[in-house]
């Protein structure tokens, strides 16, 4: 049983309670005024989340009504749970829902690791220039358009001109394969063409966890015999762990979302199978047939899973004594 205060140090607890309140008021109001041009530039960003991110969950009450644009958001009929039942029940949503889930499986397994794999290796290089110039190499493709990046993927894979397809050819005398075109190789080549585009962009936040590593912990690495291996398994590994944490539970939050661009860019008829995912079916249904609330309540499906992922996550990863997003 919890033990109760005695009663004359109850009006000393308030009292002390009623100084720390304003005191902390104080507090807060010098630190804005120290920091005002720090706090300044904030605005803007809060504006952007308050007018493009939360305003719009307004929007969200469609799942639950049959909304037409001539009666707009409120004035719609109410309907429930109607478009969810809908959902659950159409072959095309298991469809979308195991693809989107495929593909974002294929670049959780071999795409994540990609970016820690090259940090640890650029970190080891001595060669300033040539450091740069890979650095440089693995980042440019990042702020390429998939637009462009799709073109160059699809000439390099031509069947009949692709350079992949001459080389395969020329050198080990195989047939042209119809990679855009085949349901096998689909998921490969989009799951290597978001490798090539992602992984410098995440290297770079890794290089910059390195960059805070006591280097006194490799120096005493050394000194016990330690080869390069073993220091970066014992040292470099460790120094990021939290890093690998972080981007580890934002990366599950996305397990339900496949771009749209990159998609549409690479997909094609013939593929649709494994190519066709929940971004591009609410784009073919929800914009071109007008299905808004029927889309809106998958949208929404796919947020609440999102949220679950990574709450889940972010709780297994504090239980392995990392911090975590919260």
């Amino acid at each position: 049983m919890q033990e109760k205060l005695p009663a004359s140090t109850e009006p000393a607890l308030y009292a002390d309670a009623a100084v720390a309140v304003p005191a902390i008021r104080r507090t807060v109001w010098k630190r804005l005024k120290r920091d005002k041009a720090l706090y300044a530039m904030l605005v803007p960003v809060i504006g952007f989340y308050l007018l493009f991110k939360y305003a719009p969950m307004i929007g969200e009450i469609i799942a639950f009504k049959d909304f037409r644009l001539i009666d707009g958001i409120f004035g719609s009929k109410w309907v429930g749970f109607k478009h969810f039942g809908m959902l659950f029940e159409s072959i095309d949503f298991w469809r979308v829902l195991r693809n989107t889930l495929l593909l974002n499986v294929y670049s959780l397994v071999f795409g994540f690791p990609i970016p820690i794999l090259l940090a640890l290796l650029l970190n080891e290089v001595r060669v300033e220039w040539y450091k740069r110039l890979i650095q440089n190499l693995l980042y440019v493709p990042h702020f390429i358009s998939w637009v462009v990046l799709g073109g160059i993927i699809v000439a390099m894979l031509s069947p009949s001109t692709g350079v992949i397809n001459m080389v395969l050819k020329n050198l080990f005398g195989i047939k042209p394969i119809y990679f855009m075109a085949s349901s096998g190789w689909w998921p490969v080549v989009y799951t290597l063409s978001s490798i090539w585009r992602e992984a410098g962009w995440g290297t770079i936040l890794y290089l910059a966890a390195m960059s805070s590593i006591d280097p006194q912990l490799y120096e005493a690495a050394k000194i016990d015999g330690a080869s390069k291996l073993r220091q970066i398994w014992h040292v470099t590994l460790p120094g990021i762990r939290s890093t690998i944490a972080i981007l580890l539970i934002l990366r599950m939050g996305q397990m339900m979302d496949v771009g749209l661009e990159q998609t549409l860019v690479l997909q094609n008829n013939s593929v649709l199978d494994v190519a066709d995912v929940i971004s591009t079916y609410v784009y073919r249904v929800g914009l071109q047939n007008m299905s808004y609330s029927y889309t809106t309540a998958l949208g929404l499906f796919q947020s609440v899973i999102g949220l679950i992922l990574v709450i889940s996550v972010n709780r297994l990863i504090r239980s392995f004594g990392e911090k975590g997003l919260w």
